[in-house]
């Protein structure tokens, strides 16, 4: 009932206000079908865990309880958070722990890569963990535009003195289809969950070439002291890599961000929000609000930093397969979805309103997919009535009209949990991915499970 009358208030403040009178909002209820009218379920196999969420139709205000799988910890995740990401052959990634964690069939089965020992002297022997320190391992996972997998797993607390971190890459090569792994040593601790995403190329770099790059930063001191992180040409040996200051002043010409009927890859090689940063298709990688002046950092495929006179409207950013420039920006309790097809020239918008349930958010993510014309977004907000809630939105077709369509509640709501180090309930970001059949997978927690579970969407529309 609770959730019945916060969704109705939701959608009056988001969609309605000033737009309709009550005669032609009533009308407009009773002519137009519930969306789930059209929905069916993709997947016929029955899953150990399957679990139904309330879902709203936000254009008539109607709910349902739509099908859903869920998974805990030992499906790739830890105490604390999961880092979902998806590819475009329909699996599911994550390592939200210690070593990719994939399933190719929806989530009935799955499959762990374990690196083992290589006949390399960099890589003699695989001991990650002491005993008793199992378990603490996380790393970042996303399928690059040529159908590799990057990744990477970070142990802290390692050695005598228990203050060694170690990362260790992880490349799943697509044309050899064959799994690869090498230990980095860095010179200093890593401190931290990765991010990680990939800079397209074809590279030509004082550090070699490659295909693309990749660049790993550290959640901590890249977000508190902008102090770099490590990149890599062959997805196995890293090297550190720093950023330039904030200052800037010396910009370069303009670039062209207007693409269109881009490879499917575009869909799943997001990363995730906290890099800051996305790949752009002629070659490269962009981080949107870079300098104080509000210009963008453009990373070449020469590996140098340029400065560009772009201006994002938000620092998160990302361009899907349409060749449409998603960004969402977060005011107070106010999100706001911004779209441009012409290069970041110009951008539609659309509001998401929390102000009315939400006291404060807590985490989020988002993500567009330009063959399904497909957005979601995913918040974890503290609730004005007691705990925690999840919620997805969908915008299904929003190169015609960006409004969502449905909001479903992700688990029991029913429990309040903080990120950071030294909290005992702990949600430490959002993650999610998008299926290529339009399934949604997302992070949540409830008190159904004692650290943080993800979901897979079971049921869908017939059409988008």
């Amino acid at each position: 009932m609770r959730r019945a009358i916060l969704a109705v208030f939701m959608v009056t403040i988001m969609t309605l206000a000033g737009c309709f009178s009550a005669e032609e909002d009533d009308a407009k209820d009773i002519q137009q079908p519930n969306i789930w009218e059209n929905y069916q379920r993709i997947d016929a196999q029955t899953h150990v865990d399957e679990r139904m969420f309330q879902t709203i139709d936000l254009r008539t205000n109607q709910s349902t309880n739509t099908s859903w799988a869920v998974f805990d910890r030992t499906y790739g995740g830890n105490c604390c958070e999961h880092y979902l990401a998806t590819t475009i052959e329909g699996s599911i990634l994550n390592i939200g722990g210690e070593y990719p964690v994939y399933s190719i069939d929806r989530g009935h089965e799955w499959d762990t890569y374990i690196p083992g020992v290589l006949p390399d002297t960099q890589c003699l022997t695989f001991v990650p963990t002491n005993p008793g320190q199992e378990g603490l391992g996380e790393g970042s996972i996303v399928q690059a535009t040529n159908g590799d997998i990057i990744s990477m797993s970070w142990f802290p607390y390692i050695g005598a003195d228990g203050k060694l971190d170690k990362f260790y890459a992880i490349l799943y090569d697509e044309s050899e289809m064959a799994w690869k792994w090498c230990y980095n040593r860095l010179t200093e601790p890593f401190y931290d969950r990765s991010w990680q995403v990939e800079v397209v190329g074809p590279i030509d770099s004082s550090l070699g070439n490659g295909e693309w790059a990749s660049l790993v930063v550290s959640n901590f001191w890249h977000q508190t002291q902008n102090a770099g992180g490590q990149i890599s040409v062959d997805g196995l040996n890293y090297y550190p890599i720093q950023f330039p200051g904030r200052g800037g002043g010396e910009p370069i010409e303009e670039l062209n961000l207007t693409f269109t009927d881009l490879p499917a890859y575009w869909d799943v090689n997001k990363p995730h929000k906290e890099m800051r940063a996305f790949p752009i298709p002629s070659g490269g990688l962009l981080f949107p609000a870079y300098f104080n002046n509000g210009n963008a950092a453009f990373l070449d495929t020469s590996l140098s930093w340029n400065e560009v006179e772009i201006q994002f409207p938000s620092e998160y950013c990302h361009i899907d397969r349409s060749g449409t420039i998603h960004c969402v920006s977060l005011q107070s309790n106010v999100f706001t979805h911004y779209a441009s097809t012409d290069g970041a020239l110009s951008w539609k918008n659309q509001t998401y309103d929390l102000s009315g349930t939400a006291t404060s958010i807590e985490e989020w993510e988002f993500q567009g997919n330009g063959e399904l014309d497909l957005f979601i977004l995913n918040i974890r907000y503290q609730s004005r009535e007691g705990p925690d809630a999840d919620i997805v939105y969908h915008v299904r077709g929003y190169s015609e009209d960006m409004s969502p369509d449905t909001l479903t509640y992700i688990g029991l709501g029913d429990l309040d949990s903080t990120s950071g180090a030294g909290n005992d309930i702990r949600f430490d970001f959002a993650s999610l991915g998008v299926l290529r059949d339009g399934g949604v997978v997302v992070a949540f927690h409830d008190s159904s499970h004692a650290d943080p579970l993800f979901a897979v969407e079971l049921d869908l529309p017939l059409s988008k």
